[in-house]
């Protein structure tokens, strides 16, 4: 089998306007743009901070319930890679209220468009994000 074609340029485009999509949506608690991006599948995963959710409905049923409050924050280091022209990862870090967190986000291309098939998201410990901040 051959191998995909890594970060076509079109395609990279394509993923980084989703990624910025979701972001804008995500501070601005746009949650209907959040649901969008999900893919509407009972296979769709989402480790939370705090949660693990399995499925779309799962997922949407958190965004609806979530606090508007403190969304806030700033990225960095966001890498986004393509495979072909069907399938991307979208990886970044994130400053909260002094906190740093980390961001995974599995895309494809679906029959709608791009979406998120499984997200992972996750805080480093105090100490470990301390030791980032400093440049340890």
């Amino acid at each position: 089998m051959p191998e995909p074609e890594i970060n076509l340029p079109e395609i990279v485009a394509e993923v980084t306007a989703a990624f910025q999509r979701y972001e804008a949506a995500l501070v601005g608690n746009d949650v209907a743009v959040l649901d969008e991006l999900f893919w509407d599948d009972p296979r769709t995963i989402r480790y939370g901070a705090g949660e693990n959710l399995y499925g779309y409905d799962q997922i949407k049923a958190f965004r609806q319930a979530r606090s508007a409050a403190g969304l806030e924050r700033e990225l960095a280091n966001t890498v986004i890679t393509t495979f072909g022209r069907d399938f991307a990862t979208a990886n970044t870090e994130f400053y909260r209220s002094g906190k740093i967190g980390r961001q995974s986000h599995c895309w494809a291309r679906l029959g709608p468009g791009w979406r998120i098939v499984a997200a992972h998201v996750s805080m480093l410990s105090q100490g470990l994000a301390l030791g980032l901040a400093q440049g340890s």
